[in-house]
């Protein structure tokens, strides 16, 4: 009697949690009536014949979390759930975290200071408004340029600022000049300089991080001749506030340094939030990067980010 009472729970057990059949299917299936069936279940439980596992990827999440904050020396890590490991589904999570994110963290008084590209227009889309008093938001970089490829950059600030019920302050420049002279004499006009001083109080400083791949934002751009080009592929890790870096966040080209428009990455270190929301296995390099430059003291990322984060030495 007990081996035919294993056999049937077992099978019962198969049927109802391998197949989702019901337990009245089941019933019909085995010709037994339906309180028996669920007694059958039980018993494969109580038996140990069906161990049943919840994975919380909230707990998962907090974990991954706390091993990237130690790792990097964070202040806080925002993982978002993404269902699929590809650019566009992780981009879409991770700009709804940051707008979640930047919701409960702005504050009367603050100044946010922006960047620009796809994944902060991502965010700047899904900001909720928030009536709040005081709030400054400035671009941490030059805006204007004279390529087809849309940048986001006045749209991104306009988005920002309609959140914060705010007045946008702009950054109206080239983001990099062909000659350290010019911008260096534009950068003297009281007007501009009151913009650059505003990011440099900015208390809070939200930023993603470019790619020196081919297809990178800044290249399609046309910002820089072939030569300078192939530097930045060939000892580049990445860009924040389009100021490139290699692996370790050490800027790699001076004279490219010295003629582009926006926050110096020094000034990342001192901010009060300095968030980077960056994800994929494609920006992984220059997150890391980033990261090891000490630019960002808060990270949003992806689950599948941050566990290609922590394999990396």
């Amino acid at each position: 009697m007990d081996k035919e009472k294993q056999r049937l729970s077992i099978e019962a057990a198969k049927l109802y949690y391998q197949s989702d059949y019901s337990q009245q299917e089941i019933s019909s299936k085995l010709g037994l009536s339906r309180p028996t069936v669920s007694r059958l279940l039980q018993y494969a439980k109580d038996k140990g014949y069906v161990k049943i596992e919840i994975r919380d990827p909230r707990e998962d999440a907090d974990i991954l979390a706390n091993e990237l904050k130690l790792k990097y020396k964070l202040d806080t890590v925002q993982l978002c759930h993404s269902p699929l490991n590809e650019p566009d589904e992780i981009k879409k999570n991770i700009s709804k975290e940051a707008a979640l994110f930047l919701n409960n963290t702005v504050r009367d008084g603050d100044i946010i200071g922006v960047t620009w590209g796809t994944t902060m227009h991502a965010v700047a889309l899904q900001l909720q408004s928030k009536p709040l008093k005081g709030v400054e938001v400035v671009q941490l970089k030059g805006g204007v340029s004279h390529s087809q490829v849309n940048t986001y950059a006045s749209e991104i600030v306009n988005l920002f600022a309609e959140a914060y019920q705010t007045i946008p302050r702009y950054l109206p420049l080239p983001v990099i000049f062909d000659r350290i002279e010019v911008k260096q004499m534009v950068e003297e006009d009281r007007h501009i300089g009151r913009i650059i001083e505003l990011g440099k109080q900015a208390n809070i400083a939200v930023f993603t991080v470019g790619t020196v791949k081919e297809d990178a934002l800044l290249f399609r751009l046309g910002y820089f001749n072939k030569e300078e080009r192939e530097l930045l592929q060939r000892t580049g890790a990445g860009d924040i506030c389009s100021r490139f870096f290699d692996t370790e966040g050490r800027i790699i080209s001076e004279e490219i340094n010295n003629r582009t428009v926006g926050l110096d990455l020094n000034e990342l270190r001192k901010k009060e939030k300095s968030i980077l929301v960056a994800g994929g296995q494609r920006k992984l390099e220059a997150i890391q990067a980033s990261l090891a430059g000490g630019f960002a003291n808060t990270l949003i990322t992806d689950q599948f980010t941050a566990k290609a984060l922590l394999a990396q030495l």
